[in-house]
């Protein structure tokens, strides 16, 4: 029997042989890769991080310590070893295991994390409350060399020397080195470093020199000392500049030595910093010939029909940009380590010196975008909306307040599917509408998708592009503009059906949902049909051409791709009510409500938050029962 089926829990992991343990790796890659390759999710860096999480577990109690896995990627075997290997099918599931850590799904997640570089400031913060309250338990946080790169995680790093409380840093670097190995010296470092006799003799030494006249002088030549014998056996990195001591690099494939390294940090009484090395996709041979394409796997489901033969929206958007590069030399494009993702490759190697991947570093990116455009430049910015949350004071005062021509190509926006909450594209609406200057668009197909980037390009000012995660349909629906001759201007709303009495106000994905709306009125046989209308534009929002549509029926149903609070579907309804006794219509608002969506497909996601097209005509029916009970009445 399988050693993964007979484990009562990650207790026993303790009294498992080395070659028990060698052959349990092999069982959670198994498990891992065949669930992941049926529902989607993180693969090449679970592999990679198999014996990492093993040797954790054996060194580590996770119902007393605490270990905190950044973003969370490399964390599927410790769910499997810490109470959800019966559930692990369900992964990324409505209902099912996350795909990230998650407090309320297990006592031994200690944190949620879904985006990067926050573990090593919570791992403090963890530590602290320890230190305050008086307990004695490990704290353990594990980064990714990208991850690390992250300004969040060097403001921890440069805050842990003055938070004076001992912190275990465990670097699972899977790409680069940061310095050579030496042999088994780096092992002997970490011995010598936490050995108890080392650390009294360093407290009798430091005791003896403050009874001495000149003892604190000699204390200093002493270090000095020690410095210099360091610096000739192990190089000088960034970590023990910041006075964390730096302990590798370690293979962490090698259980054995992780545990060694793991007990040694257990009795050092300060912050250190174990860097790990590790082969990303370990075990399988395809994602370690290419792990960038096996870090994040898509479910395995058939398409539907309509979306064979369709490109996805990143891949559009990126053409689409590239064509625009191809024409003006001041084009150049910036994403956060996301050029596959954003499907920027072939930009990338056309234009190498006007593309820039700053890594996982969104702030920087924003500001050094607002940088480019002031010196003349007109900078893309490729994002997903949920990490564009990260930079949103650089949106603000970094290239909004300063009427910066930067386009934000936000993608992933609205809901996502099965990465869940922290990954839901539904916050980017209700914080950018207020900001000054800034336009912000959505568009319906992969026309107006192109039409709006030509926009961007010409527009002396920051304009953002959002567009949803799937493929995109060339050509929804033709419409026509709300004035006449059909004005040039992108930033009109569109009427694409006409009808009567009541409207259908949608943008972006929500276009569609409209459409198939009033189809449902109509099969449902609900006379009259509604008008379907596309905004286009949130903001500025067209407020002249609203009032019209306002002026002209009874009841007006705005879908949101986003939270109903704060969106567009909001000031509509506030637009509607300052027109006084010009106003005819009621103004219905469906979107997301107030609540962080979970894990799921689209459509699961979409049917949870009523954005369905028969929830869509429900809201005009329930409309026409009030008026006629009122009608009644009267």
């Amino acid at each position: 029997m399988a050693i993964l089926e007979i484990l009562k829990d990650y207790t026993e992991l303790r009294d498992l042989s080395r070659e028990d343990i060698s052959a349990l790796a092999g069982e959670l890659r198994e498990r891992i890769t065949s669930v992941v390759l049926k529902n989607g999710g993180h693969l090449a860096s679970s592999l990679g991080a198999v014996e990492l999480i093993l040797s954790l577990l054996r060194s580590f109690d996770p119902a007393e310590d605490r270990i905190l896995f950044d973003v969370g990627h490399q964390a599927y075997a410790y769910k499997l070893l810490t109470g959800r290997l019966d559930r692990f099918d369900t992964l990324r599931q409505w209902g099912g295991v996350s795909g990230f850590p998650r407090r309320r799904e297990s006592s031994f997640d200690h944190f949620d994390a879904g985006h990067s570089s926050t573990s090593l400031s919570a791992a403090l913060g963890f530590a602290k409350a320890r230190d305050v309250l008086g307990k004695k338990h490990h704290v353990v946080a594990v980064i990714g060399d990208a991850s690390l790169l992250n300004g969040l995680a060097f403001e921890a790093l440069n805050y842990t020397r003055e938070s004076r409380t001992k912190v275990i840093y465990v670097l699972n670097d899977n790409t680069m080195s940061i310095s050579p190995r030496v042999g088994g010296m780096a092992t002997h470092l970490a011995r010598l470093s936490s050995s108890s006799a080392y650390n009294w003799l360093k407290k009798a030494i430091k005791d003896s020199c403050a009874s001495l006249p000149r003892g604190q002088a000699l204390e200093n030549v002493l270090g000095k000392m020690k410095d210099h014998i360091k610096t000739i056996v192990k190089p000088v990195n960034i970590f023990d500049e910041m006075d964390i001591n730096y302990w590798g690099p370690f293979d962490g494939h090698n259980t054995e030595e992780l545990e060694n390294v793991f007990e040694l940090a257990k009795k050092y009484d300060r912050p250190v910093l174990l860097h790990v090395v590790t082969v990303k996709g370990k075990g399988s041979e395809e994602a370690e010939k290419d792990p960038t394409a096996f870090h994040g796997v898509s479910p395995a489901r058939p398409k539907e029909p309509c979306e064979t033969g369709r490109k996805s929206w990143s891949e559009i958007a990126a053409g689409i940009v590239l064509g625009m590069a191809e024409k003006d030399s001041r084009i150049v494009c910036l994403t956060a380590a996301m050029k596959c993702g954003s499907r920027l490759d072939e930009f990338a190697s056309r234009f190498p010196d006007r593309f820039f991947d700053v890594g996982i570093a969104e702030g920087h990116m924003v500001t050094m975008a607002a940088g480019m455009a002031a010196g003349g430049l007109k900078p893309v910015v490729f994002v997903y909306s949920t990490f564009l949350q990260r930079a949103m004071d650089q949106v603000v005062h970094d290239v909004c307040m300063q009427n910066l021509p930067v386009t934000f190509a936000v993608d992933r926006a609205g809901l996502v599917g099965e990465d869940g909450e922290t990954h839901q594209g539904l916050f980017d609406i209700p914080w950018s509408r207020p900001v000054p200057n800034l336009v912000m668009t959505a568009p319906r197909d992969e026309e107006a998708l192109r039409s709006l980037f030509l926009f961007a390009g010409k527009h002396e000012g920051p304009v953002m592009i959002r567009f949803p995660r799937g493929t995109a349909v060339p050509c929804l629906k033709k419409g026509n503009s709300l004035v006449t001759p059909p004005a040039p201007d992108m930033l009109k709303p569109e009427i694409l059906e006409t009808g009567s009495e009541w409207a259908l106000i949608g943008y972006g994905k929500t276009v569609e949902l409209m459409l198939r709306a009033r189809e449902t009125a109509r099969s449902r046989g609900i006379s009259p049909l509604p008008g379907v209308v596309d905004l286009r534009c949130l903001k500025p929002l067209p407020e002249h051409d609203l009032q019209k549509i306002l002026a002209s029926h009874s009841f007006v149903v705005v879908a949101e791709d986003g939270y109903s609070a704060g969106g567009a579907g909001e000031a509509i309804a506030a637009l509607a009510r300052g027109m006084g006794e010009r106003n005819t219509a009621v103004v219905s608002v469906t979107g997301v409500p107030d609540i962080f969506v979970p894990q799921g497909t689209i459509r699961e996601q979409e049917e949870y938050c009523g954005l369905t097209p028969g929830k869509v005509v429900n809201r005009f029916v329930e409309f026409q029962k009030r008026a006629y009970r009122q009608a009644a009445r009267i």
